[in-house]
């Protein structure tokens, strides 16, 4: 009779397997997606802050050439208040 009931649990295990996850595949996931987040989070960090970089000094940039053109403008000023005042001293 053993033998008959040991051939019949073979033939169940065969035909409807335990469909269980087992404690070794568990762990063997777990650490995948602790050594995917390990190598992937220096990787978005590093790169989240060169965009934040990057996004400044373009901004800083843009200041600088704001800045740079109104200094071209002061100066054209300046220099014609400075051709006024010689000309109008030589009239006087």
């Amino acid at each position: 009779m053993s033998e008959k009931t040991e051939l019949l649990n073979e033939v169940d295990l065969v035909l409807n397997p335990k469909k269980g996850v087992d404690v070794n595949h568990l762990l063997y996931v777990l650490l995948g997606i602790t050594f995917v987040s390990v190598v992937l989070f220096p990787k978005i960090y590093i790169q989240q802050q060169i965009y934040f970089k990057s996004r400044d000094i373009s901004k800083l940039k843009s200041e600088y050439d704001t800045l740079k053109e109104e200094n071209r403008l002061i100066k054209g000023s300046v220099e014609s208040i400075r051709f006024k005042n010689q000309v109008l001293d030589t009239i006087f």
